[in-house]
């Protein structure tokens, strides 16, 4: 589990780093140079311009592709959860082998991976198949992110209250990110049955995240925190379909404990 996570924030941090290659204040065009510009952030920034001009709004024309990109990475997400089920249902197993294989020899060590690959292979878990959609994911929302920071186009509109090139006036936008990235990541730590330490982390970054979004919102243009916001949502919905079960029980186990009381 640790060097899944290892992984997982190594990825991150190379995606992050491919990003950050790029001035985000560049606008982008088709003449704009490299692999980056070309093949990732220019074409999502042509989308935006075509889905936006076919609905005559701006505003609409992001809550769209917003909408789209999510739909087409749902299978991903979809797996993703999967793979973090079958990996938390075979973790009473892999404690037991971990205390049966606890001395640190290596012959020891030697046995205690042999035994944990037998037990990935008998319950058909890959231990690394969670780490395949991030890698696909990622590029592409950092890729949409950027393309709304440099569409110039977007800039010149507004949509509801606000400017989509200047940020949010009375700061809703950045509230609603906010709450909206608190639910959703507070949802999608139902079910996860972490190990205390893996818990207070999540636990930390439950309530850092939002923060870091009301902050970062309250700054960058209104579209960026309409991008948020929808994705936010989409999100919600997107855990209440995938993980409907584990919600429900979560809900009957908290009902249960307040009649008890």
């Amino acid at each position: 589990m640790k060097k899944r996570i290892l992984l997982i924030i190594g990825l991150a941090s190379i995606m992050m780093l491919l990003a950050g290659c790029t001035e985000i204040k560049e606008p982008i065009t088709a003449e704009s140079e490299g692999f980056w510009n070309s093949y990732i952030v220019y074409p999502l920034s042509a989308l935006i311009i075509w889905v936006s001009e076919a609905f005559g709004d701006y505003g609409l024309g992001i809550i769209g592709v917003t909408l789209i990109i999510r739909l087409a990475l749902l299978p991903l997400m979809i797996k993703q959860v999967k793979s973090s089920k079958a990996m938390q249902a075979v973790q009473p197993e892999m404690k037991e082998l971990q205390a049966k294989y606890s001395s640190k020899d290596a012959a020891t060590q030697q046995k205690l991976q042999q035994e944990t690959m037998a037990l990935f292979s008998k319950y058909n878990v890959n231990p690394l198949a969670g780490c395949l959609p991030i890698l696909v994911q990622m590029p592409i929302l950092i890729g949409f992110y950027h393309a709304i920071s440099r569409t110039e186009e977007i800039a010149l509109h507004s949509f509801l209250w606000f400017d989509l090139g200047s940020p949010d006036p009375y700061y809703i936008l950045p509230v609603v990110a906010g709450i909206t990235t608190f639910i959703q990541q507070k949802l999608s730590m139902v079910g996860m049955n972490s190990n205390p330490q893996m818990a207070a982390q999540m636990t930390m970054m439950l309530y850092i995240m939002p923060i870091m979004i009301v902050v970062f919102a309250i700054k960058f243009p209104a579209a960026l925190s309409l991008y948020w916001v929808v994705g936010n949502i989409f999100g919600i919905a997107q855990t209440y379909f995938i993980k409907g079960p584990d919600l429900r029980k979560a809900a009957a186990e908290n009902a249960g404990g307040a009649k008890k009381k």
